[in-house]
């Protein structure tokens, strides 16, 4: 794939590194203010770092294709390791007092802003290299949570829009789920359900394959962890009619 022009590349990069890095970041900011070790972010940020060296060196090598229709076991089970890491780490005690910090659950939406990378899909659609029934609704549900964001991440550092805030975790969610659905019955899985003259096979080859093993895991995971805060502040206001919420560093 190193004919694709080099903003195919920068898309998918960005959403590659630059989804990772911001949740590094956060984690970093969380664990100074909870007290927990200052290395929290740093770890993350190497394991992420790794983890994409790794997705790199996979693809580069064709190990996550099998023969020219549709990609090998490696893809999914790469996927699948990097959502699992990713929500295991969650659970660890450093990372979940760095989740539970206040105004931790506004900075959770913030790296979701790059999924605005899902219009690389629709360019490779335009130019034939990604099939419709993938890229349209993939690259328009990436793009919506990408605008999205930061909008609802200022209302709840404003201590309100804790509804769509969930609303928002749930359709990221789905819009995830249904991409990566589509994507492998077009093309990335063994059996191709989705016929047309393109296939989604693209995906598994660089730089695209760093989406769904890299960004993609990440993205679900935040949602993931952004459910579980917003819940548990719910309830915890819930318990405390009085209680004012506490302002997020996002309004600074």
């Amino acid at each position: 794939m190193s004919h694709w022009p080099s903003y195919i590349w920068a898309l998918a990069i960005t959403a590659a590194i630059g989804i990772p890095g911001m949740t590094a970041v956060m984690l970093g900011y969380g664990a100074r203010k909870a007290g927990a070790s200052r290395r929290t972010g740093v770890v993350a940020a190497a394991i992420a770092a790794g983890w994409l060296a790794v997705s790199m060196a996979l693809a580069g090598t064709g190990a996550y294709q099998h023969g020219a229709r549709h990609a090998g076991p490696w893809f999914g089970l790469a996927f699948a390791a990097a959502l699992a890491g990713a929500l295991l780490a969650s659970r660890l005690p450093a990372v979940r007092r760095a989740l539970a910090v206040p105004g931790m659950a506004s900075w959770l939406e913030l790296p979701h802003t790059l999924r605005i990378e899902g219009a690389v899909f629709l360019i490779l659609m335009a130019q034939g290299q990604l099939p419709a029934v993938f890229a349209l609704p993939a690259g328009i549900g990436d793009i919506a949570a990408g605008l999205a964001a930061p909008f609802v991440a200022r209302r709840l550092a404003r201590g309100t829009g804790t509804r769509a805030a969930i609303a928002f975790a749930l359709f990221g969610i789905a819009d995830l789920i249904v991409a990566l659905s589509i994507g492998f019955l077009a093309g990335l899985g063994p059996v191709l359900v989705f016929h047309g003259a393109a296939s989604t096979l693209p995906l598994s080859q660089l730089p695209l394959a760093l989406i769904p093993t890299v960004a993609v895991p990440t993205a679900i995971a935040l949602h993931v962890a952004s459910l579980t805060q917003l819940r548990r502040h719910a309830s915890v206001r819930d318990q405390r009619p009085g209680t004012v919420p506490v302002p997020s560093p996002v309004t600074a």
